[in-house]
């Protein structure tokens, strides 16, 4: 499989727990793939159509935690055979109305139907836009091989469409940048760290390892190896854990929220969040009073405890 391909089967699996942030995730989806269209009675129906099985296998479990919509009300067609094209049609008015007013398509009073690329409240949060960004690139993105070259992409039909997309990956200060393809415009990133930090932001945390050692690797020659090879071993463990706190502060935030922490774990959460590349020493600096590493350490392995009991209790292991 290319390196796209693993990126999108680890993300398969990333839905959120919170509602509002699985409904940017939808929002995404429909962004890229999704369209009203009439039946032969006039009656409005939503399309979604991708063409990657997967895409089409996050599409139909979004909806059915988002609105309870089963795979057999959907009307599902594959077109073509070697280059398919699969078709989800949402037909049942009440199931048409309640996606339409969650993404914010139409009024109240459901008088005017008008989508829209996505409503600025839908993506409001931090991790709204994470997972706004993570749907996008499901439905429209695609990753090169990083042994050859760096370069990220999603493809929109429009420009504003593009220049939006561009402001939610600058929002998290990454480099993106758009360009017109053929009848497309190209939202675009071909630094090596910016590809890490979004794989980071969409939560594809084993191909944002998988892309370091390949970055390391291509950077050293051939009479360090060995050393390289040590210091990458010691860096992985350290990303592994630093993987692992901030999935766990996350999951705390998107649950019961970080302010249910005492206040000496909820400082550290917030430090960790807000420095994902620093080290326990670091942290520990930052705050008030200074804390040696083992104390941050113990901190963090208690916030750890906390998400893994929460976890347990909601049934989300």
């Amino acid at each position: 499989m290319s390196f796209s391909s693993d990126v999108k089967e680890e993300l398969e699996t990333k839905i959120d727990t919170a509602k509002h942030c699985q409904i940017a995730e939808y929002a995404a989806l429909m962004a890229f793939g999704g369209r009203i269209r009439r039946n032969i009675g006039g009656e409005m129906q939503v399309e979604f159509a991708t063409e990657n099985e997967l895409v089409s296998k996050v599409y139909i479990e979004m909806i059915s935690k988002l609105f309870g919509i089963k795979e057999h009300d959907i009307d599902v067609t594959i077109e073509g055979k070697t280059n398919r094209i699969f078709h989800m049609v949402i037909k049942k008015p009440e199931h048409v109305a309640q996606v339409l007013m969650t993404l914010k398509w139409c009024d109240e009073q459901f008088t005017t139907v008008q989508p829209v690329f996505v409503d600025a409240r839908l993506i409001q949060k931090e991790c709204c836009k994470r997972a706004f960004i993570r749907g996008a690139f499901l439905a429209a993105g695609s990753i090169s091989d990083p042994n050859k070259f760096y370069h990220y992409e999603i493809v929109c039909e429009y420009e504003e469409d593009a220049e939006i997309m561009k402001d939610i990956l600058c929002f998290f200060h990454l480099d993106a940048k758009v360009i017109a393809r053929k009848r497309s415009y190209v939202v675009y990133m071909k630094e090596g760290n910016n590809i890490t930090d979004v794989l980071n932001l969409m939560g594809a945390f084993v191909s944002q390892m998988n892309l370091y050692n390949v970055m390391i690797l291509k950077g050293i020659s051939n009479d360090v190896n060995r050393k390289v090879n040590c210091e990458t071993a010691n860096l992985n463990k350290t990303i592994e854990a630093a993987v692992k706190q901030i999935r766990d502060i996350e999951y705390i935030r998107d649950t019961i929220g970080l302010e249910e922490l005492k206040d000496n774990l909820k400082e550290v959460a917030y430090i960790r969040l807000e420095n994902p590349d620093m080290n326990l020493k670091d942290i520990g600096d930052l705050l008030d009073p200074v804390v040696g590493k083992s104390g941050v350490n113990h901190r963090l392995r208690k916030i750890s405890e906390i998400a893994e009991e929460l976890r347990v209790e909601r049934g989300d292991e």
